[in-house]
């Protein structure tokens, strides 16, 4: 399977995935605020919305690094030369993924320290409402290690990202 098939795949999991918690979350807070409206609040809206949007930050902080949408300093990277811009950006790639491997490693400490704990308005494991960061920092990880080998052939050939290149034209 080529790298760019498995890349296809993988945006379009994390699109579904993110679009689904999205449209959930969606519905949780219409019924919350119909609910409240109506003066029968639901107890468990608050705590399962705030889980919920817990859940579509890290799902789509994993699918915004497929799409290379994080905020970035394109024009200062790829005005450099080539020596000082490779390392810039080895550097730049290795505290990111350093970063998320630690993230996912505490997440999973995080999950065994909480154990059987349940939310306090619903009876959901703890451990499942917390799954979303080891998860969500490992699917990051994929979507920064996918995206490498063209983030260093860019690099190395002094071309910014298409969605970048205006901003590093401006800047020089």
């Amino acid at each position: 399977m080529s790298l760019a098939r498995l890349r296809s795949g993988f945006e379009w999991l994390l699109e579904v995935i993110t679009m689904l918690l999205v449209v959930s979350l969606t519905v949780v807070v219409l019924l919350g605020v119909t609910f409240r409206f109506s003066g029968n609040s639901l107890g468990w809206y608050d705590e399962v919305a705030a889980v919920m949007l817990a859940w579509v930050t890290y799902y789509g902080a994993a699918l915004a690094a497929l799409k290379r949408g994080h905020i970035s300093v394109p024009g200062l990277v790829f005005s450099q030369p080539r020596a000082v811009r490779m390392t810039l950006v080895l550097i730049g790639e290795a505290i990111i993924l350093t970063f998320f491997v630690l993230l996912a490693f505490y997440g999973m400490r995080v999950i065994q320290i909480l154990g059987g704990s349940t939310l306090v308005s619903v009876p959901i494991p703890v451990a499942v409402t917390q799954s979303a960061i080891p998860i969500g920092a490992a699917l990051y990880v994929i979507a920064e290690l996918v995206n490498l080998p063209t983030i260093l052939r860019e690099a190395w050939e002094g071309k910014a990202p298409p969605s970048e290149q205006d901003i590093v034209e401006e800047l020089q």
